[in-house]
């Protein structure tokens, strides 16, 4: 086989132009070293390099900071530079292995020494060893580089500014922009994302579902709402100003269906030292109505551009079903908002390891989250039900009275507490080994 090599191959004599021609590919693979460690360099430092290399205001610093205000440029006059460069090295390593070594008849021999082995060391030399060697010092390349890139970018721009317009017209030819993508996929994304703790995923979440989130079901139910009759007087009003500790409250005629406006404890400091028969209607302000199906996130732009905080919720028929403020919506997202004049609003008692006591009203998916059960635990039995006083009377089907219990799988719920024909307080009790996923 050494003797078919020996006889396919002849090798000629080395001149001076073969000497000139060695040298210049030798130059210009040096330069494709050069340009292609700039690229990585340049657009590998990070914010702290740059906003040191605008703390040393010298001449290499300054252009570098010009050729990344013009990253486009900059990337295309290297991508141009390096491509002609690399191509005057094929075409001159062509025709020198053409000068000093003749094939006989062996093409396929002569392909693999012209196009395998002046690639292989092409990409070795001109692409890869100087990019990694760039990524450990970027500033220092940048820094060597600047000026040259600097000349160069002059010297290409016709050139870059053609490759920039067309590659920018054939990407919004080509490329669709899907401007819509649906809910599940976001909340797919959100699943399949790596580095985030639960609670940036719990967020995310809720921002996902956010769009889908109706009024009715974050609302405070009216037998909750504290409201003023318009007929009271300024000391009632007072009163209920400081033992509610709310900053706005509904005022009604003859019943909490019929709201008139709403009080802003603001408008009443300057008012706070007059008379019981201060005329403190004069200072309501007009009620925001929405309907019960309507979206949280469409409410919350209608707050911002109407700048108010407050919405009374009302049915098909223009009756009371609720309230809804600003921190409501914003608590949906990112959970309980707290200041300092909250009083302690804790919606259960723990009473030993598994028996708790909770508030009628609380939510079902509060209720789940305090036991640490799955999301749909209780989507067999809860119907339509929101609350866990509301999940007792789909079970039942009818009215329960003080003392009565339910079992609902692993959980018995027994009526502690009620107020007329209302649920108020629910004893939890965890039947199974523990809480988790019974």
């Amino acid at each position: 086989m050494t003797a078919c090599f020996i006889q396919a191959v002849t090798f000629n004599p080395f001149t001076l132009q073969d000497s000139v021609i060695l040298l210049v590919v030798i130059l210009l693979l040096g330069v494709s070293a050069s340009v292609s460690a700039s690229e990585t360099a340049f657009f590998s430092l990070s914010p702290r390099d740059v906003v040191r290399l605008k703390n040393s205001p010298d001449r290499r610093s300054n252009a570098i900071l010009r050729l990344l205000s013009a990253d486009e440029y900059l990337l295309a006059t290297i991508l141009v530079v390096n491509n002609l460069v690399n191509i005057c090295i094929v075409i001159l390593s062509n025709g020198l292995i053409d000068s000093l070594v003749g094939f006989a008849g062996a093409a396929g021999l002569e392909f693999v020494v012209k196009m395998v082995i002046v690639t292989f060391l092409l990409l070795l030399f001109g692409e890869i060893m100087p990019k990694i060697l760039a990524s450990y010092h970027p500033v220092r390349i940048a820094r060597m580089m600047a000026v040259p890139l600097l000349l160069l970018k002059a010297l290409f721009r016709p050139v870059s500014f053609l490759l920039i317009r067309s590659g920018g017209y054939i990407n919004r030819s080509v490329t669709r922009k899907r401007e819509n993508i649906s809910i599940d996929e976001l909340s797919n994304a959100i699943e399949m994302t790596s580095g985030q703790s639960a609670e940036e995923k719990r967020m995310l979440s809720e921002i996902v579902d956010f769009v889908h989130t109706e009024v009715v079901e974050i609302m405070k139910p009216r037998l909750d709402i504290v409201s003023l009759d318009i007929e009271a007087d300024f000391d009632r009003v007072r009163e209920t100003i400081v033992s509610s500790g709310f900053s706005r409250i509904p005022v009604y005629e003859e019943s909490i269906d019929h709201i008139k406006g709403v009080l802003y404890v603001k408008d009443m400091l300057s008012y706070v030292s007059h008379e019981r028969d201060f005329e403190w209607q004069n200072l309501i302000r007009k009620p925001y109505f929405v309907p019960e199906h309507k979206k949280i996130n469409e409410l919350l732009e209608e707050f911002r551009d109407s700048k108010i905080h407050m919405a009374i919720v009302v049915d098909e028929y223009g009756s009371t079903m609720g309230l809804l403020s600003l921190e409501d919506i914003l608590e949906e997202i990112v959970g309980e908002i707290s200041d300092e004049s909250d009083r302690d609003q804790a919606f259960y008692t723990k009473l030993s390891p598994n028996t708790y006591l909770f508030d009628g009203k609380t939510h079902i998916n509060d209720f789940l989250e305090v036991l640490e059960l799955d999301d749909d635990y209780l989507d067999a039995m809860k119907g339509g039900a929101e609350t866990i006083a509301g999940l007792m009377l789909e079970i039942r089907k009818d009215f329960l009275h003080r003392g009565e219990t339910l079992t609902c799988r692993d959980l018995v719920l027994q009526v502690e507490e009620m107020d007329g024909r209302r649920i108020d307080k629910i004893k939890v009790t965890v039947v199974s080994s523990g809480t988790g996923n019974l």
